[in-house]
C-alpha cells in the first residue's frame, strides 16, 4: 500500500508519458503533494487516463493539475474540445454565457480524466505591453475581467473544479516574460488597487479557491517579487482581501524567480511569504532536492486543510460527459470563438 501523508508542499512535473520509477521515489516523499501535466505528457486520451491513474496508485492523495487555460495554454489537444483565448468571449453577443460554458467545458473535460484543477482562470488586466499576457486576459478594462472571470468561475465550480486566479496582484502591466527576465512594474499600489485588483477582489468572495502570484517586482510597493513576497501575500491577500484559500508559487524554475538563488532558497523564501504550496518544474535535479530539503517541514493543518479544498468533486465517467447534451452544447457555443 502506498504511504499515507497529508498534502506536501511541492507540486512537481514528470518527464515523460508514464510514470518513471524516479517519478514514484519523488511522490513518495513527505514534501510531495501533486503534479503537474505538460504538453510532453500527453499523447492521446487513452494513455492519460492510464497517466493518471498510476499516480493515483502510487500516492493517492496528490493533487493533479495541468495549465489548461485555452488558446495558446491548453496543454491537451487531440480529443480535447478546441478552448479560445480568453480575449474572444467579449466578441460574443454573450459574453458571460459563453465564459461560463468555457469554464464549464474546460473543467468538465479535465475532471474525465480525474484531474483535480487547472491553473485558471487568468485575472490579468492586459495593458497591451505584456509579451506573456496578451490574449490570455479577458480584457483590457478591469470590470470586464471580473465579470467575464466570475463567469468562468462559476462553470468551473459547476463541473466540480476548483478555481486558480493568476497572476496575483497583476501581471499585465510589464513588457517582460517572467519566464525568461524578472519583471519591473513601476506603479504605485493605489494605481494597482483600481485597476488590477479589481478581478481579484470580485473573485475572492465569490469562493475562488486559490490564487497564484506573479514572478514580478512591484518596485515602489516592495522589493520582492509577489510570489516570495509576505506583504503581497500576507499583508495584501490574506488581510486586505481576505483570501482564506490555497496560495500556489508559480515555477520555481522561472527566470523570475532566479534572484532568490537555489531552488531550494526559492522555495523555503516562498513558504515562508505565505505560500502553501511551490511548484518545481522543468528541472528534475532541483525538483529532487527541493522534495528533500523540505521533507521535515512540520505539518501545517491550516495549509493541508488548504490544498484539501483543490480536490476535484463531480466524478464522470468520460464516455457519459461525452455522450451528455451539456457537453454537445457547450461545445457548439464555444466553437465560433475557437476558429482561427
Amino acid at each position: 500500500m502506498p504511504t499515507k501523508y497529508p498534502p506536501g508542499p511541492v507540486m512537481f512535473d514528470l518527464q515523460g508519458t508514464a510514470l518513471a520509477p524516479e517519478d514514484k521515489d519523488k511522490l513518495m516523499s513527505p514534501a510531495a503533494g501533486g503534479i503537474i501535466l505538460f504538453t510532453r505528457n500527453y499523447q492521446n486520451p487513452e494513455q492519460l487516463a492510464a497517466l493518471v491513474a498510476s499516480i493515483r496508485q502510487a500516492r493517492p492523495d496528490a493533487l493533479i493539475a495541468v495549465d489548461h487555460e485555452g488558446g495558446r495554454v491548453q496543454r491537451f489537444r487531440g480529443g480535447f474540445t478546441r478552448l479560445p483565448p480568453a480575449v474572444r468571449y467579449p466578441t460574443s453577443t454573450d459574453p458571460a454565457r459563453l465564459a461560463e460554458a468555457g469554464g464549464w467545458l474546460m473543467a468538465a473535460e479535465l475532471r474525465a480524466f480525474d484531474i483535480d484543477f487547472s491553473f485558471a482562470p487568468v485575472l490579468d488586466v492586459e495593458c497591451g505591453l505584456s509579451q506573456v499576457i496578451g490574449d490570455r486576459a479577458f480584457a483590457h478594462d478591469p470590470d470586464t475581467v471580473a465579470a467575464l472571470a466570475l463567469a468562468f468561475l462559476r462553470g468551473m465550480h459547476r463541473a466540480g473544479m476548483a478555481a486558480v486566479g493568476k497572476h496575483f496582484p497583476g501581471h499585465g502591466g510589464v513588457v517582460e516574460d517572467s519566464h525568461l527576465a524578472l519583471p519591473i512594474d513601476r506603479r504605485d499600489f493605489a494605481e494597482l488597487d483600481k485597476r488590477d485588483l479589481v478581478p481579484f477582489r470580485a473573485l475572492i468572495p465569490a469562493g475562488l479557491q486559490g490564487i497564484m502570484p506573479a514572478h514580478v517586482v512591484y518596485e515602489q510597493i516592495d522589493a520582492q517579487p509577489a510570489g516570495f513576497s509576505p506583504f503581497w501575500i500576507r499583508e495584501v491577500l490574506r488581510r486586505r482581501l481576505g483570501f482564506a484559500g490555497a496560495v500556489f508559487s508559480d515555477d520555481l524554475s522561472m527566470a523570475g524567480a532566479a534572484f532568490v538563488g537555489h531552488h531550494t532558497d526559492r522555495a523555503h523564501l516562498a513558504l515562508a511569504a505565505g505560500c502553501d504550496m511551490v511548484l518545481a518544474c522543468n528541472a528534475p535535479e532541483a525538483a529532487e532536492q527541493v522534495l528533500e530539503t523540505l521533507s521535515s517541514l512540520p505539518a501545517d493543518p491550516a495549509r493541508s486543510a488548504r490544498l484539501e479544498r483543490m480536490r476535484g468533486a463531480f466524478p464522470i465517467a468520460r464516455a457519459d460527459l461525452l455522450a451528455s447534451p451539456g457537453w454537445r452544447a457547450a461545445v457548439d457555443l464555444i466553437a465560433p470563438l475557437s476558429a482561427t
